[in-house]
């Protein structure tokens, strides 16, 4: 997903509040001043400080997750790249060689990821394809004979599930498990990092964002809202545009962490660029708006380390089940410690403030709060980079879910909780599970990085 902060010059003017960049600013008395200099005190909307981020981070958290994102369970992230772009007409795809993916074949994937196991084709069975098969894995009729009762209750509990999963509240457009389209992919063979992938098509996901799909306030003209603007929209909308921003800001640190260094016949280097940081981040070059870019990713960053948190109680009840009992031992003994850790963090963002008021007035802005999510998750499938479009479904996956776990809850305050014995209430699939803690880890990466950058930039 690195190539969205990458636009065509013809697009510059356009997106200067949104990347422009060069770093040093020169203030009144003639003091140079730079990112770090304002990257200080407490992070908007919250109750906590910026240094208090970066030390939990650094010292508790980020450790612990980064292992933690190298098991199986999280490793292998199931993704349909091939659907069509709902909003206009697909441009052709990225011809760069970065830009590809390496999809797994069944045999590189874990046992429990694969079709059943064992290498046979796992037909669901509450399809139609199900129903219709005469297969059985015994003689008899007899046997057969009580498989056309099972069949036929399961038939009726398939369609209750199914009334009951369209109207859960889904913030994201997930991909079908089942669709012949979608396949697993390594993330630890497909990283997250520059490709070159750029232009038109790559300014165009921006703008359709960020024009169509941020709130603005009602009587502002400016196209973008700026740190000087923000603060004339409600709480809900605040965090939406700093939600959307600070995962910006989070792709972009990853592109200079990251940044290739082309030196031809295909031994392209990869590493950090301090002077391309420098150049996106700019309190200059950008208005001012650059520290306040980096702000949100701590926004963004406090979000989900919440909706983790809220979820304590249902993931202890997950088995993260990928067919090794070692391993799923292992990993279920790192998620506890990261919970552990989770929880121990002393000021949550609290998203009991949000969406209250009056019931009608809070519902509707709520819907209107996940359509316009809903939508930016669609853009995705508009992404010509296969790489990108990879990390930005699973990015945008991951934020959507946490939002989905915000608004659910036993009970408002930070005392709340989505519980697994409430099942019936609030499910997520392990698409959901992977993408969440995928993306949070990529937010916690961001932080380190931007502290790694502090280091090297004086």
């Amino acid at each position: 997903m690195r190539w969205l902060g990458v636009i065509s010059s013809n697009f510059s003017i356009i997106y200067i509040i949104l990347i422009c960049c060069t770093f040093s600013h020169t203030t009144n008395t003639g003091e140079t001043k730079n990112s770090f200099c304002e990257l200080v005190g407490q992070v908007d909307d919250c109750s906590c400080d910026i240094n208090t981020v970066d030390d939990f981070n650094k010292k508790d958290l980020w450790p612990l997750l980064r292992t933690l994102l190298d098991k199986d369970y999280f490793r292998y992230f199931k993704v349909n790249l091939s659907r069509k772009c709902p909003y206009w007409p697909d441009d052709g795809q990225c011809s760069i060689r970065a830009c590809s993916v390496d999809k797994c074949r069944e045999d590189q994937l874990p046992d429990g990821l694969k079709q059943n196991g064992n290498g046979v084709k796992n037909i669901n069975k509450y399809t139609e394809e199900a129903q219709a098969s005469d297969e059985c894995t015994n003689e008899g009729q007899e046997l057969g004979a009580l498989d056309d009762t099972i069949s036929e209750r399961s038939r009726e509990a398939f369609q209750s599930w199914r009334e009951h999963d369209d109207m859960q509240e889904l913030f994201c457009e997930i991909d079908d498990d089942l669709s012949a389209d979608s396949q697993y992919v390594d993330l630890l063979l497909n990283l997250e990092r520059y490709t070159g992938y750029q232009g038109a098509s790559a300014a165009r996901i921006w703008k359709a964002i960020y024009e169509e799909n941020c709130f603005k306030p009602d009587s502002g003209l400016d196209t973008y809202i700026t740190s000087r603007t923000v603060n004339d929209l409600c709480l809900e909308k605040r965090a939406f545009f700093r939600a959307i921003s600070g995962l910006h800001a989070s792709i972009n640190i990853h592109l200079c962490a990251d940044y290739l260094f082309p030196v031809g016949f295909g031994n392209d280097r990869w590493g950090p660029n301090p002077q391309e940081f420098k150049r996106r981040f700019d309190p200059t070059s950008t208005g001012g708006e650059g520290p306040q870019w980096l702000k949100n990713l701590y926004f963004v960053y406090l979000l989900e380390l919440r909706a983790i948190a809220k979820a304590t109680p249902y993931l202890q009840q997950e088995t993260f089940y990928t067919g090794n009992p070692a391993e799923d031992a292992e990993t279920q003994a790192m998620i506890s410690s990261v919970l552990q850790v989770v929880k121990s963090f002393p000021s949550h963002f609290d998203e009991s403030s949000m969406f209250q008021g009056q019931q009608e007035d809070a519902l509707k802005l709520r819907e209107e709060f996940r359509l316009h999510f809903l939508n930016i998750s669609r853009i995705m499938d508009c992404v010509g980079c296969d790489k990108c479009r990879l990390w930005g479904k699973l990015q945008v996956q991951g934020l959507g879910t946490a939002l989905k776990i915000l608004v659910s809850g036993n009970k408002i305050g930070l005392d709340s909780t989505v519980n697994a014995n409430h099942k019936g209430k609030f499910q997520l699939q392990r698409s959901e599970i992977v993408s969440l803690f995928n993306a949070f880890g990529k937010l916690a990466e961001s932080v380190q990085e931007v502290d790694d950058f502090r280091s090297t930039i004086r």
